[in-house]
This record gives structure tokens, C-alpha cells and sequence, in this order.
């Protein structure tokens, strides 16, 4: 079974609301490798009334982003397209990130937006995500009280 290199940069990191998706696949299996940060800047924003952290595919706006790599195996990056809707909503595309322990280069798959309506990028951009700071805190599936996500606020037609 091949291994991937996974960059998240949301919700699934270590103390976020998803990351419990790691640890629910108990028949896969993943291991994280260290911190990292993306080697290109892109807009990191929070976006829809669900506070949903967005990485924008707009390479040389934003910051370099803050998050986690980890090394997946086939059936936890099926469970991640699942829940990122790849390739529907998020885009998987790899890029580069830098490893925090020793500034090595890997090359990894991340979750993008790619074809995201424009004034996207009039919303405030961060480095690093975390929702258990001041920001508006996410609102996890279980809690949107069958509202329905819509693509529409967020991909451009």
C-alpha cells in the first residue's frame, strides 16, 4: 500500500474540531512527521457562516501557512477526500512545504480552494489557524442543524 504526504493546515490539525478523522480510521493508518509551513505564501481565511478555514490557490498572496504533515496511507487519504470533498469542493494538488525541525523540503498534498469567487480574498488572511484562539470559532457538521452547505458562497461559476 503506498504512503502520501499530507500538509493540513485547518481543522484536522492536532486540538482542532476534525481531527478526530485520524484517529476514527482505525483501518488505515497515519503518522505525523513534523511541523511545517508552506514554501510559496497563500490566503489562509476563514469563509462561510460556519467559520470553515479555506486555503486559496493563489500562490504569492497571503503567508507562508502553518500546519502539519503527515504520511497517510491509501485509505486515510480516501477519508480525507471524503471529508474535503475532493474533487468537488477542495482540490488535492501537492506543493511544497518546509519541515520546522530541520528546513527540509517536502513535497506533499494539500487542500485547496482553486476556483474560488474573488472577494475571498477581501477576507482577512492568516498565518496559522487555530480555533481556540479569537477567532470565530468552526462550526463542526453536527452542530449546523441540517443546514446545508452551500458551494455557491465560496466557488466562483
Amino acid at each position: 500500500m503506498a504512503l502520501h504526504k499530507v500538509f493540513v493546515y485547518g481543522t484536522l490539525k492536532t486540538g482542532e474540531p476534525n481531527h478526530h478523522v485520524f484517529a476514527n480510521n482505525v483501518d488505515g493508518c497515519y503518522k505525523l512527521l513534523c511541523k511545517a509551513v508552506t514554501s510559496q505564501k497563500y490566503p489562509l481565511i476563514l469563509g462561510t457562516k460556519f467559520n470553515i478555514p479555506f486555503l486559496l490557490q493563489k500562490p504569492g498572496t497571503g503567508y507562508n501557512v502553518k500546519g502539519e504533515l503527515y504520511e497517510v496511507d491509501d485509505k486515510v487519504l480516501a477519508v480525507l477526500d471524503e471529508l474535503e470533498d475532493h474533487p468537488n469542493f477542495y482540490i488535492r494538488e501537492q506543493s511544497d512545504v518546509i519541515s520546522s525541525a530541520d528546513s527540509s523540503v517536502h513535497k506533499a498534498w494539500i487542500y485547496f480552494i482553486k476556483n474560488f469567487q474573488k472577494h475571498l480574498l477581501e477576507n482577512e488572511m492568516m498565518d496559522c489557524y487555530s480555533n481556540n484562539g479569537s477567532l470565530p470559532k468552526y462550526v463542526e457538521r453536527y452542530l449546523r442543524g441540517g443546514l446545508k452547505f452551500n458551494y455557491n458562497e465560496v466557488l466562483s461559476k
